[in-house]
């Protein structure tokens, strides 16, 4: 006796589930395109979105030109117009070379600086978060 009857095909083992393959494809492509989104999405976040903005004022100490290969001008302020003993420091960056070169000029004067803070550093935008934008000198 024969397992098939005779009036029934038998079945073909060159056929493939083409069915299933199109939807693994098709889950493949869209898990690629929502981790491609989310990734957007994050760098933009961490590194391009703006966290916050505001004013510091104090004395400027220092600005430099510095980097491997990257030169960025790096800073450093005390938030105190008056001369103490343990002023807080505050470390900054400065993208504009404009700004850069007028501040060189305003080293150990009293300061207001304008920033933008942002979540991560760039390393072609400087080694701090924070990202002078403008400054205003304060007569004693």
């Amino acid at each position: 006796m024969s397992v098939f009857n005779s009036t029934e095909p038998i079945p073909n083992n060159d056929s493939t589930p083409v069915k299933k393959k199109s939807k693994t494809r098709k889950y493949f492509l869209w898990f690629m395109v929502i981790a491609l989104l989310l990734s957007a999405f994050l760098v933009y976040w961490f590194y391009f979105n703006v966290f916050s903005d505001g004013e510091r004022r104090g004395t400027l100490i220092k600005i430099t030109r510095k980097g491997n290969v990257f030169k960025t001008y790096e800073g450093e302020m005390w938030l105190s117009c008056r001369q103490t003993v343990n002023a807080e420091r505050f470390l900054f960056s400065v993208t504009d070379e404009k700004v850069a070169d007028s501040l060189k000029h305003l080293q150990d004067q009293c300061l207001q600086l304008d920033y933008l803070e942002y979540r991560r550093s760039l390393p072609w935008r400087g080694d701090s978060r924070y990202i002078i934008t403008g400054f205003n000198r304060i007569k004693d």
